[in-house]
């Protein structure tokens, strides 16, 4: 019997979350000059998005209390974007202020979650988001939409597929324009890839190009699940340098999907994604020693073993 993965995308859109999603959940405070230093190096090695930071309350991240400095600091290339997180309509109009033109909100599929998380219902986080989305259609800037928890939640457990359906078309309703499905806790499976995207493409009649996985490798299945993901038609995928960020429902376990490992299976498999691995690699070795712990990266380990 012949197999072959002539199915899948010939490319692949990686989205870098490390300086934003992945320090945000570090505990260490990075000074503004090597956040900037970085980001710099992550678009160097040809990432074509780069999430920068977040302009949320300093009181609730300080991690990232320096987000206007940050983007200010930048060497913009042209070849790259550098969207923030934004969490509201201030913080909107901070962004906007500090030269960013990509931005994204968030909210979750669980509505445990999204009170620990941000205080709010889920009808009110989207509620929150329609100013910030009318604001933004104005000055022509383009709105990603995190949806957290999809696959599962730290306080109520199993999250159904249809919670994710009713969320994704709200934003979508909204105006966002692409949607990254987060695997907060680390907990998916590739039968539940298929059966949320499943849901999403054809129940939801969202284009599989709007969609975008954003997969935790805490329990070890995130590559697993890119894989599943990339047969059903995905091609944008968030993962973070050196797999920066860290689990805060695991402590010490891995949290985002690192970009090495991630670029090594898709260079390996002969898709496309114009990213210099060597040059990612790099960028972690710049920020692992400001973080106090190793990067949870397997290709960075290796590739810095000295075993022969």
């Amino acid at each position: 019997m012949a197999h072959n993965l002539a199915t899948l995308s010939s490319s692949v859109r990686v989205v870098e979350v490390g300086p934003r999603d992945g320090l945000q959940n570090e505990k260490v405070l990075i000074s503004t000059e090597q956040k900037i230093q970085f980001i710099n190096m992550l678009a160097e090695a040809g990432l074509p998005v780069v999430e920068a930071t977040s302009f949320v309350s300093p009181r609730a991240i300080p991690q990232l209390s320096d987000a206007s400095e940050v983007m200010a600091g930048l060497t913009r290339f042209s070849t790259t974007e550098y969207p923030v997180l934004v969490p509201n309509l201030k913080g909107m109009e901070r962004a906007l202020a500090a030269g960013v033109r990509s931005v994204a909100v968030f909210t979750a599929a669980s509505e445990s979650f999204t009170r620990h998380n941000i205080n709010a219902t889920i009808a009110e986080s989207l509620a929150n988001f329609r100013p910030v989305v009318a604001l933004a259609q104005q000055e022509g800037v383009p709105v990603r939409g995190y949806i957290s928890t999809v696959f599962g939640c730290p306080y109520e457990g199993a999250v159904a597929p249809q919670q994710v359906l009713t969320v994704a078309q709200a934003l979508i309703e909204m105006g966002i324009g692409e949607l990254s499905l987060g695997d907060t806790i680390g907990v998916a499976t590739p039968n539940q890839v298929i059966d949320v995207l499943g849901l999403l493409m054809d129940e939801g009649a969202i284009p599989v190009e709007r969609l975008a996985v954003h997969f935790h490798d805490t329990r070890g299945t995130a590559l697993a699940n890119v894989l599943m993901a990339l047969q059903l038609g995905i091609s944008i995928v968030d993962s973070s340098a050196g797999g920066l960020g860290g689990c805060p429902y695991a402590p010490g376990a891995a949290g985002n999907l690192a970009t090495e490992d991630l670029l090594y299976m898709l260079h390996g498999m002969g898709i496309h994604t114009g990213v210099n691995l060597e040059k990612v690699v790099a960028a972690t070795r710049f920020i692992a020693p400001l973080l106090g712990h190793a990067p949870t990266s397997k290709y960075y380990q290796a590739a810095e073993s000295t075993c022969n």
